[in-house]
């Protein structure tokens, strides 16, 4: 199997506007073959969704979830295009499953990578270039991006696995929310999200 770089993965993803995680996988299962893992993202509807990502959602859903014995719960709200899709019960099941992982993950800080405070960021690259200090100078960008894009998976939403693993085959939010919107045929939006825990 040919070696897929981030370039690749980013060069599909311009070409597709598919999510990277979907443009990543494609890849792996082409087998590098950028036609065939175009093809693949149209037949999931990956591509089409992307599309869709710049049209208005100002319609929605705000769930819930309070853990047994009410010392941790989330609120989220989700939004789509039509108070159709707001109402289906697969919108509803995704924005209540989104409000459970988010109770069961303190470390999330936000959405989109975007929206990760520049602060946080730049501190956890200083503690990366640290660490990887006394390692040989031409391998220190590398431990460090990749120890920035560890920490990244785990506080940034999208870039999470559920943690419902078993029921979602260890997929991440992104590819949950980018499937949502390609079943749906509309701009799915994870809008915002607050997690509240007693004493914290």
């Amino acid at each position: 199997m040919s070696a897929i770089t981030a370039a690749d993965v980013k060069a599909l993803r311009d070409r597709t506007g598919a999510p990277m995680m979907a443009c990543k996988n494609a890849l792996a299962e082409a087998d590098g073959d950028v036609e065939k893992a175009i093809e693949l993202l149209r037949a999931r509807g990956e591509a089409q969704a992307a599309k869709r990502s710049g049209r208005d959602a100002g319609e929605g859903t705000v769930q819930s979830y309070i853990h047994a014995g009410g010392k941790v719960g989330a609120l989220v709200e989700v939004d789509c295009e039509t108070d159709f899709v707001a109402r289906t019960d697969s919108f509803v099941a995704f924005a209540r499953d989104l409000a459970l992982h988010i109770a069961a993950s303190p470390t999330t800080l936000a959405v989109t990578e975007d929206e990760v405070p520049a602060e946080d960021r730049d501190r956890e690259a200083r503690i990366a270039t640290e660490q990887a200090a006394d390692r040989p100078a031409n391998v220190r960008e590398r431990i460090v991006q990749g120890k920035l894009d560890k920490w990244l998976d785990e506080v940034v939403l999208l870039r999470q696995k559920h943690v419902n693993e078993d029921k979602y085959e260890g997929k991440t939010i992104e590819e949950l929310r980018a499937k949502l919107a390609a079943d749906t045929g509309e701009n799915v939006v994870i809008r915002r999200f607050a997690r509240f825990q007693v004493g914290g």
